[in-house]
């Protein structure tokens, strides 16, 4: 039976591990539920006291292929009996690896550069876009998540990552994103005709020195509450960049690999980016990211101006060239999109019943739902936020911790791989939280 909750919770090995946390760790990780992961398989995980969940999280949009797959498994078994590091002497896996990646990437990207995580391709990204520019200012978004490096947290735009971290790295333009239910220029889509992109020129004439090298975006915003851009936003963005001459770097560390219904989220709007930031995903569990970008972009870089002592290691090229065939195989962008869909409806539903859930959004298995205290005020409710994702834990669903610029969004992202009935469960776990905290 799944979910299948035997404990109290936390039961006591999983208290136990809290408390050596508590004692050896430090206390920066997120605030999650208190759960004590053991063993995963596809949609489903085990804690150690052999309570059952249903994962809604994917390890935070990292498992898009499920816990554990069988050919995963055996892919990165069979690849640490033969070799592990190569520092950056080429190894067959890389090379493939690059080959694949700007294979299935638009046709303007033509290189690819495999590093560890997602943070580390950002940085990496803002580097060569400088470099080739020969400019120094990077726009980015309020609300952007970009990684927790110092020009990665730099070009993120929420004071959380930031706080008491400072000074930030200098010559960072941050602009409104397009946030239409709480608009921060109170107009609503689409009469407002994108008054928040019309403001980049705005902001262009009085805070730039006229250095810009690069503008920088999610394709859909995840820390700040899984945002999605309305419209033709990214297009008239991308044509904005073209314009002026600006690299127009996308970051798809969450959003890509069959995560929003498409291998790569940028696939719905037509558009082209510069660079592309790849992380997550791409390994399904093992720590790798991409750099995949033009040559005119990447070929100025001489011998050692840029490398990585772990990345485009032999086990993780491996892991993740194998993550990306059973990607296409087993059509699993495809199913993201169907399941996608339906459960929109589902969350729409419960939208429709109850006051508490104000909006809901999303782009196949990545998705918000965003709690306030009434429809009418849209006043953010994080305190009944964490109640709900607490409840629906206790009930054997495992959700992230909040998200949002207040804590009161809900992220749906379970693996791509989650079983129809298991996903339906899930989400009647939720509502019977909700229902119960109404």
């Amino acid at each position: 039976m799944i979910p299948n909750i035997k404990t109290e919770l936390p039961g006591p090995e999983a208290r136990k591990y809290i408390e050596i946390s508590k004692k050896y760790e430090p206390n920066s990780m997120s605030d999650q539920v208190p759960a004590v992961w053991s063993k995963g398989r596809g949609a489903v995980v085990e804690d150690v006291d052999g309570n059952v969940f249903i994962d809604f999280t994917s390890g935070v949009l990292v498992t898009n292929i499920g816990h554990c797959h069988p050919k995963h498994t055996a892919a990165i078994q069979e690849q640490a009996a033969e070799l592990m590091n190569a520092y950056d002497f080429v190894n067959p896996w890389r090379a493939k690896l690059a080959q694949k990646l700007v294979e299935i990437t638009s046709p303007n990207l033509d290189k690819a550069f495999i590093l560890s995580t997602g943070g580390e391709a950002t940085e990496a990204a803002i580097k060569v876009a400088r470099r080739y520019a020969g400019k120094y200012e990077i726009i980015a978004f309020h609300g952007a998540f970009h990684g927790r490096t110092y020009m990665a947290m730099s070009v993120g735009g929420k004071q959380g990552v930031k706080r008491h971290f400072g000074p930030m790295v200098p010559g960072i333009l941050h602009a409104p994103f397009c946030y239409c239910y709480r608009c921060i220029f109170e107009q609503t889509y689409p009469e407002c005709d994108m008054t928040c992109l019309r403001y980049l020129d705005r902001m262009l004439e009085t805070e730039s020195t006229g250095s810009v090298a690069a503008l920088i975006t999610e394709s859909y915003q995840g820390g700040a509450g899984s945002i999605i851009p309305p419209g033709n936003y990214m297009q008239r963005l991308k044509k904005w960049c073209e314009d002026r001459d600006i690299v127009f770097i996308l970051d798809e560390v969450q959003s890509s690999f069959g995560r929003t219904g498409k291998m790569f989220a940028y696939e719905h709007w037509g558009i082209q980016p510069n660079l592309l930031c790849l992380g997550k995903g791409i390994g399904s569990g093992v720590p790798i990211s991409a750099l995949v970008g033009e040559s005119r972009i990447l070929d100025p870089l001489e011998p050692g101006s840029m490398s990585s002592t772990n990345g485009g290691n032999p086990l993780s090229s491996r892991a993740a060239l194998t993550s990306i065939q059973i990607i296409e195989e087993e059509k699993l962008a495809d199913r993201s999109a169907r399941l996608g869909k339906m459960m929109l409806v589902r969350l729409d539903e419960m939208k429709a019943k109850y006051e508490m859930v104000g909006d809901v959004r999303g782009m196949g298995l990545a998705v918000g739902v965003e709690i306030v205290t009434d429809k009418a005020s849209r006043k953010p409710d994080a305190e009944m936020t964490r109640r709900i994702t607490q409840e629906a834990f206790n009930r054997g669903l495992i959700m992230i911790a909040p998200i949002g610029f207040y804590g009161n969004v809900i992220r749906i992202a379970p693996p791509l791989v989650i079983e129809e009935e298991h996903m339906m469960k899930g989400l009647d776990i939720m509502e019977e939280a909700i229902r119960k905290l109404s």
